[in-house]
């Protein structure tokens, strides 16, 4: 599913124009095997504590969130093959995006992201 949009509240900074909002399959799946990230794409994936970079052929930048949708952890640039984010306490879904995508925005612990 697609369609919906992440927005930073504090800056209005957009972080994806089109989320893609995968299913139970689709989450197993997630970004592996693709070639890129297209600029103002992301996936994501709730409910989610955790990620892993296996068969992932780019870097993202991943942003846990809270039940909420409050920044928990902000991993920037998450090398592919990198490993595992085994698990973020407290989180309770995940955006992927194209890496860089959080550089110029500074998200903080708290910051509230609206998911439209």
């Amino acid at each position: 599913m697609a369609g919906r949009r992440a927005v930073h509240e504090r800056t209005g900074k957009v972080l994806a124009e089109e989320l893609e909002v995968p299913g139970l399959i689709g989450m197993g799946i997630g970004l592996m095997f693709r070639r890129t990230l297209e600029p103002g794409h992301g996936m994501w994936l709730a409910p989610c504590n955790g990620i892993h970079m296996m068969f992932m052929n780019f870097a993202i930048d991943a942003v846990f969130l809270d039940r909420k949708e409050r920044v928990k952890k902000v991993y920037s640039k998450l090398p592919p093959w990198w490993g595992v984010v085994w698990w973020e306490w407290g989180a309770h879904s995940v955006l992927e995006l194209p890496p860089g995508s959080t550089s110029d925005i500074g998200l903080r612990q708290g910051d509230q992201v609206l998911i439209s």
